[in-house]
């Protein structure tokens, strides 16, 4: 069963993530209430079961919040997926969101990297500080141990912008976890690491 469950408790959050990578509920409790519409458009969109629980200091802001919780989900990813054998590794997925569009391309190579390319026109969605979107992924990268491409080339409404880029990173994380018939690990070397 391709599944884990990671927590983290500092003095700033105190999350508790449970992922299934190949299906099943999805419940988010973030505090922040467009940043759980984003991660619960990345885990359906992904097919991923996904559980995510938080308590963070809100009163000072949102980004401890949201960069925790990219910390924990891809500490959760990077467990699920073990030594990574039998996935197809890549994935590329593009996602229109009315007159947005958004990209992601994923390696699950154990090479962690995040190249994000957005500019929004507000500042904010609801709580969420449009900042933070590049904050979360590489957060989620880093501790996933995946080399994640995401861009919004154009869009003039930030919630479509990066609910497209959510979408689009669990439509491409989906098609790289697939499992593979031969079940061996996609890399010259026989290894990814």
């Amino acid at each position: 069963m391709r599944t884990a469950s990671v927590t983290r408790k500092s003095k700033e959050t105190d999350i508790s993530v449970q992922l299934n990578l190949d299906g099943g509920e999805v419940s988010v409790q973030t505090g922040i209430g467009f940043f759980d519409h984003m991660l619960t458009a990345f885990a359906v969109h992904g097919g991923f079961g996904l559980t995510i629980s938080c308590q963070g200091d809100l009163e000072v802001d949102c980004h401890h919040t949201i960069e925790d919780t990219g910390i924990v989900l891809g500490q959760a990813f990077q467990k699920a997926l073990g030594d990574k054998a039998g996935i197809a590794r890549y994935g590329s997925f593009f996602v229109p969101m009315d007159e947005a569009l958004g990209f992601c391309a994923v390696d699950i190579s154990g090479r962690p990297y995040l190249v994000f390319d957005a500019r929004f026109p507000e500042e904010r969605v609801g709580e969420f500080d449009t900042c933070m979107g590049a904050e979360f992924f590489r957060a989620l990268a880093f501790n996933a141990g995946i080399t994640l491409h995401l861009r919004a080339p154009y869009g003039e409404n930030s919630h479509h912008m990066l609910e497209a880029l959510f979408k689009a990173a669990g439509h491409a994380l989906k098609i790289a976890c697939q499992k593979t018939a031969d079940g061996a690990v996609l890399s010259t070397k026989g290894m990814l690491d």
